[in-house]
């Protein structure tokens, strides 16, 4: 039987966390690494795509393509020592606050499986989805866990569990989570830069 639970959904990063930790491991690989220079025009051309198209997987992956795992393997935990850094220190007493009210806390980012689980392992959320990559080819999505996804992905969560999800509040920093803010009871709007809700 289906049990109705009060869920409280945070995006990760701009919202928790400062900076964007796909960005911070990208800016990262570049400095360790000769590999990713040689994709330079393939980088670039994923950047056009971005314009082109907001919403494609192919740019996403063709910015990421140099990526491989024994640079995942290498680079993430270095990546998230760095990145924990710029979390905002509001961010783990909220979620023992809505714990303790008897709400869900879930954690929903577009931002890769090899990143988010690990950046957020210190915090007691109720599950901490992301984007799902490919583990042989760490640039490509099994699942890309953003926009309208987002929904999906908490629908999915929720029936493996036996819920019937009623999200009470979502936190996040940006338009691009509006489907899953527009479901919620409670929108709270982060300013990505101080970490701040905007008023």
């Amino acid at each position: 039987m289906l049990k109705k639970v009060n869920v409280v959904v945070f995006d990760f990063d701009g919202t928790i966390s400062a900076s964007d930790s796909n960005w911070e491991f990208f800016k990262y690989c570049f400095k360790h690494s000769f590999r990713p220079w040689f994709y330079i025009p393939s980088v670039i051309a994923g950047f056009v795509g971005r314009i082109v198209n907001p919403d494609g997987i192919w740019w996403r992956e063709t910015i990421r393509c140099f990526i491989t795992p024994k640079m995942v393997q290498n680079f993430s935990n270095k990546v998230v020592e760095l990145h924990k850094k710029n979390r905002f220190g509001w961010v783990k007493e909220q979620v023992e606050k809505e714990k303790s009210a008897g709400n869900k806390v879930v954690l929903i980012s577009a931002s890769p499986d090899y990143l988010i689980p690990k950046l957020v392992k210190d915090i007691k959320f109720d599950a901490v989805i992301c984007s799902k990559m490919d583990e042989k080819k760490p640039y490509k999505y099994k699942f890309l866990c953003w926009g309208k996804n987002k929904i999906i992905a908490l629908d999915n969560w929720a029936k493996e569990n036996k819920y019937i999800p009623n999200v009470v509040c979502a936190y996040s920093d940006s338009k691009n989570d509006m489907p899953i803010m527009k479901i919620a009871r409670e929108k709270v709007w982060i300013n990505s830069r101080t970490g701040m809700r905007k008023k």
